[in-house]
C-alpha cells in the first residue's frame, strides 16, 4: 500500500499544500516576489539558496555532474539527465495526438505547435508569428539588413 504523506501547511493563497513548514515559507516567495539570495559576482537574486548555488556555477565553471559514458560534465543535475538520453535513445515524452516521442519536454513542447498552430514568438517590427524562437530570431535578421 502507498504511503501517504500528510502536508498540513497550505498556501493562503494558491491552496497548494506542503508536508514541511520550510516548504511552505519559499513557496510563498513565489507569490511575493520575495529573492533573498543575491549573487556576490553579478547581483542577481534568486528566491531559494540552492538556486544561487546553482547559479555561481555560470561564474565559477564548476560543472560537478559528469556521465560516466563519454565523461562530459554539467554544471546541473538535469544536464546530464538529458545528455544521458543521448546515449540511451530514451525518448519519455509522448504527443497525445500523433504518439511521437522526444527525448526532451521542450520538444515535445515545440512540435505540439505543429498540431496546434501556436505561435507564440511575433516580430516586434513586422507583427509576423512564429511558432519557434529560432525561426523569430532569423526573420529579425532580415530587418536588421
Amino acid at each position: 500500500m502507498p504511503k501517504v504523506t500528510e502536508k498540513p501547511y497550505g498556501c493562503d493563497i494558491c491552496n497548494k499544500s506542503f508536508s514541511q513548514k520550510y516548504d511552505l515559507k519559499t513557496h510563498r516567495r513565489i507569490h511575493t516576489g520575495e529573492k533573498p539570495y543575491h549573487c556576490d559576482v553579478c547581483g542577481k537574486s534568486f528566491p531559494k539558496s540552492d538556486a544561487l548555488t546553482i547559479h555561481v556555477r555560470v561564474h565559477t565553471g564548476e560543472k560537478p555532474h559528469h556521465c560516466d559514458i563519454c565523461g562530459k560534465s554539467f554544471s546541473v543535475s538535469s544536464g546530464l539527465t538529458r545528455h544521458k538520453r543521448t546515449h540511451t535513445g530514451d525518448k519519455p515524452y509522448h504527443c497525445d495526438i500523433c504518439d511521437r516521442k522526444f527525448s526532451q519536454t521542450d520538444f515535445l513542447t515545440r512540435h505540439k505547435r505543429t498540431h496546434t498552430g501556436e505561435k507564440p514568438y511575433h516580430c516586434d517590427i513586422c507583427g509576423k508569428l512564429f511558432s519557434q524562437a529560432g525561426c523569430l530570431s532569423r526573420h529579425k535578421c532580415l530587418h536588421a539588413r
